[in-house]
């Protein structure tokens, strides 16, 4: 997907107050590249696809499910900050670098979404709460991610992960110690991309 791709992609899905938000996230992610490594160099050029367009294409994958979203691990804000710019839920960014951290808080507060969108400065291991839905952006294996935010999800629970072309394995190596429907779904913006949503997730 190339950068006009992505952005007549957004164009034809949302309103343009909310694509405006999303440019003012983008161009704050930029500006703050003199500060920290929020995205690799080499993805900056490509920022709306690689990072704009592969999160908000997440959002299709909660469907009607109401409630909480939580990022865990949000980083620069993908997904979590994309999704609480387009949809009206409460969304929580859970990232526990501090620096970081004071970025979203600013973003989140420039773009006036708080409080329905919140940043917590923690590990995941380290939140309470229970979410609708949970997201993580290369976090880490499914396994390892499931076992991050269990507490933090119920069997209605919907997971949405963003993987690499590894996914079915990391299905197969969860399913050892895992419950629960596990699909694996192509990503729009790299073929090499793949997403990996579950429900009904709980502990063998």
């Amino acid at each position: 997907m190339t950068e006009e791709e992505a952005r007549a992609w957004i164009s034809a899905r949302y309103d343009v107050s909310r694509e405006t938000l999303l440019q003012r996230f983008a161009d704050a992610v930029v500006a703050e590249a003199a500060n920290q490594n929020l995205i690799s160099a080499s993805s900056m050029g490509q920022l709306w696809a690689r990072h704009i367009v592969d999160s908000a294409q997440l959002v299709a994958f909660a469907g009607k499910h109401e409630g909480p979203w939580i990022d865990m691990g949000t980083g620069a804000g993908f997904p979590g900050l994309v999704v609480g710019i387009l949809v009206d839920r409460p969304v929580v960014l859970i990232e526990p670098r501090r620096k970081r951290a004071a970025f979203l808080e600013a973003v989140v507060a420039s773009l006036e979404l708080s409080p329905r969108v919140a940043v917590v400065c923690a590990r995941a291991e380290q939140h309470r709460g229970t979410a609708a839905v949970i997201s993580a952006r290369a976090l880490a294996a499914l396994p390892e991610a499931l076992a991050t935010g269990a507490h933090l999800s119920t069997t209605k629970t919907v997971w949405i992960l963003p993987k690499g072309p590894r996914a079915q394995e990391e299905v197969a190596a969860a399913r050892q110690t895992w419950h629960g429907t596990f699909h694996v779904e192509q990503s729009i913006t790299d073929p090499h991309s793949l997403i990996i949503t579950a429900k009904g997730v709980a502990r063998r």
